[in-house]
């Protein structure tokens, strides 16, 4: 259901404090409460034809709290699924058909290009194979053309490679595709794909929208025109077929923490500014990046093109021994996959499999500590590489 959007005036940590509410109404809770039915009484009307809940698989109160949420951050019209996955699985394949074409990352999200390759294909979906910095060139020799869909990540994962939206989805537009944009990295406050002309925008809220490591989620919004209103009710009937309803406490909880994502983004932007310096500096990491370091290749379009910065950084060391004696000599530094969390983390990718990347490229997801203890942890854990 669309629903308008809070003042366009109020600021980040105010549209996420208020996104979502209902009307002020005397003795009830400030804070909507989980609603934990899955069966409802009926009355004498179908449910749903005059705004009833029937049954809590198609929808209910709680998701509709957080669905209207992140629509507004989004603007668009949002669907929740019960993973990143299920959002993105669901984006392609409730609105591709048999001898479509599909075009994807190459250097994107690794699930996403297993998905391609073990389900796409089973499906007679043709894949095409896309990198991030290549797509534009792409989209500009027409070779969009008969093309479906159009999938991008930006910044890319975990790379962090940024194309510009904007002139891809005219691409998209003039070909007849539709774009789709994996915005898990940026977050709805860092970017809005929509408003770059994106029909689709899609996030794991896994990620920093949560941002406490605790919630599997995911969502899909659409753009507020006739078409992006007939491609969410396509995803609303797959939703409902195949049952990726997230779980009402995972909704729940996930309004309730994207409360403070303003809060959080700010620090972990900090804290990837003051990170990404350090590790340019020291003679043992190469290949930092990190978009919104000016000496990033990424700097100028990010910049132009996302709202502020993130807190992931992406960097080179020796191998997988350097990886291992960093995180030994880091007291706050967690190996864990995953980003976005409150603590700051370190994913060495090549051990999953799923990305072309050597055996010392890493993945900082930085937390909210501060700024000085992290900075001054990660000098002494560095310093022991030599």
């Amino acid at each position: 259901m669309t629903t308008p959007d809070l003042p366009a005036d109020l600021g980040d940590g105010t549209r996420l404090v208020h996104a979502g509410d209902d009307p002020a109404v005397p003795g009830t809770p400030l804070r909507p409460s989980p609603v934990f039915a899955a069966p409802y009484h009926l009355g004498e009307e179908v449910p749903g034809w005059q705004g009833a809940d029937g049954y809590a698989r198609p929808d209910n109160p709680t998701l509709r709290v957080f669905e209207r949420a992140v629509g507004e951050l989004d603007g668009g019209d949002c669907l929740s699924f019960a993973t990143g996955m299920a959002a993105i699985s669901s984006a392609v394949l409730a609105l591709v058909a048999p001898g479509d074409r599909v075009v994807l990352p190459s250097d994107g999200y690794y699930a996403t290009r297993v998905l391609a390759r073990d389900e796409l294909a089973r499906f007679g979906v043709e894949v095409q194979l896309v990198p991030t910095l290549e797509i534009e060139d792409v989209a500009a020799r027409g070779d969009l053309d008969g093309a479906r869909m159009v999938l991008l990540e930006t910044p890319s994962n975990p790379q962090l490679d940024v194309c510009d939206i904007a002139a891809v989805a005219r691409a998209t537009q003039a070909a007849g595709a539709l774009l789709v944009v994996d915005n898990t990295t940026a977050s709805p406050i860092g970017q809005r794909p929509l408003a770059l002309g994106a029909d689709v925008t899609v996030g794991s809220d896994t990620k920093a929208l949560t941002g406490h490591s605790d919630v599997l989620l995911g969502h899909v919004s659409t753009a507020r025109t006739e078409r992006g209103r007939e491609l969410h009710a396509r995803m609303a009937a797959w939703r409902k077929t195949t049952g990726n309803t997230p779980g009402v406490f995972e909704a729940w909880l996930a309004h309730r923490s994207m409360g403070t994502l303003d809060l959080r983004l700010a620090r972990q932007a900090a804290n990837a500014a003051a990170l990404s310096e350090l590790l340019a500096g020291h003679p043992a990491v190469n290949g930092v990046r990190w978009p919104w370091r000016p000496q990033d290749p990424s700097y100028a379009l990010a910049t132009k093109q996302m709202l502020r910065p993130n807190g992931v950084v992406s960097a080179e060391l020796a191998d997988e021994a350097a990886v291992a004696q960093l995180v030994r000599s880091s007291r706050l530094v967690a190996a864990a996959t995953s980003f976005g969390g409150i603590h700051t983390t370190v994913d060495r990718r090549a051990q999953w499999g799923g990305d072309a990347v050597p055996a010392g490229f890493v993945r900082f997801s930085c937390g909210i500590e501060d700024t000085a203890d992290l900075v001054a942890d990660l000098t002494s854990a560095l310093g022991t590489l030599g």
